[in-house]
C-alpha cells in the first residue's frame, strides 16, 4: 500500500516515465477488488497502475465491511429493485461527493504525475467519481474510463462536458443491472456525445460486473489512445 495525501492505495509501478490508470473501486469494495484488471487489461504500452482505498468503512454484512467514497442509502436502491424500477440520480450530488473529489484530487497532486498521462476510470460508485475528477480536472486527462457508472450532478456536468469537447470515453453497462440502470447508463452516454465528447456505451448481456469481454475492449480503448 501507498499513502498519497490522505488515500492508501494499492500500486502496480512498472516504469516511472509511463502513463498512469487510475481506478476507482465501488461501493462496498475496496482497493484490491480492481487490482487484477492491472494484470490481464491487454495494452501495447507499458502502464502503471493505481487502486485508491475508500476513505469510509461500510458495512456489507454480518461482521463484514468494505471501503466507499461516500455512503449510500442501499435500502432505497433494494425497494427500487423490488418495484421493477431504478433509483435515477441524475439530479443527485450526493453528500460527501464533492468530499472524496477534494481527497482524489490531492491524491493525485501527491502522485506528480501530469494530468493528459493519466487515465481515470472505475466501477460503480467509483466510475462516478472518476467521471466527476475528469470533468473538473485543471488539464484534460489522457483518457476515461465508466463501468457500470451513472449519470449525477447533471447540470453541473453539462457545463463542464464542452471543455473536453473531441475526447474520447469508454462507457459499459450490463443491460440487466439491478443496482444501477442501464436507462441511466444510456442517459450519460448521451450527456457526453451530445456536449462534445466521443464515446459509445457498450452493453452487455449481464448485469453489475465487469465482464471478459470489457476488459478486452478496455484494452483496445486504452491502446487507441496512442
Amino acid at each position: 500500500m501507498r499513502q498519497l495525501g490522505k488515500i492508501h492505495c494499492q500500486e502496480i509501478n512498472h516504469d516511472d516515465n509511463a502513463p498512469w490508470v487510475i481506478f476507482f473501486h465501488g461501493y462496498g469494495a475496496d482497493a484490491n477488488d480492481l487490482k487484477s484488471l492491472g494484470d490481464v487489461i491487454p495494452t501495447k504500452k507499458t502502464y502503471n497502475w493505481l487502486f485508491p482505498n475508500g476513505p469510509l468503512e461500510v458495512p456489507i454484512g454480518p461482521g463484514w465491511t468494505g471501503r466507499a467514497w461516500w455512503n449510500i442509502d442501499m435500502m432505497e436502491i433494494q425497494r427500487a429493485m423490488e418495484t421493477g424500477t431504478h433509483r435515477d440520480f441524475s439530479n443527485d450530488t450526493p453528500k460527501g461527493f464533492e468530499k472524496s473529489r477534494d481527497l482524489a484530487m490531492e491524491m493525485i497532486r501527491q502522485l506528480k504525475v501530469p494530468w493528459n498521462q493519466i487515465i481515470l476510470g472505475g466501477f460503480s460508485q467509483g466510475a462516478m467519481l472518476a467521471t466527476e475528477l475528469y470533468l473538473r480536472a485543471p488539464e484534460t486527462p489522457k483518457g476515461l474510463v465508466i463501468m457500470s457508472g451513472t449519470l449525477v450532478c447533471q447540470d453541473q456536468w453539462k457545463q463542464l462536458i464542452p471543455a473536453r469537447a473531441g475526447q474520447k470515453f469508454f462507457q459499459s453497462h450490463g443491460e440487466a443491472d439491478q443496482v444501477l440502470g442501464f436507462k441511466q447508463a444510456q442517459k450519460l452516454e448521451t450527456l457526453l456525445n451530445q456536449n462534445g465528447m466521443k464515446g459509445s456505451l457498450l452493453g452487455f448481456r449481464g448485469g453489475h460486473e465487469i465482464p471478459q469481454q470489457v476488459v478486452t475492449k478496455i484494452g483496445q480503448y486504452i491502446n487507441d489512445l496512442g
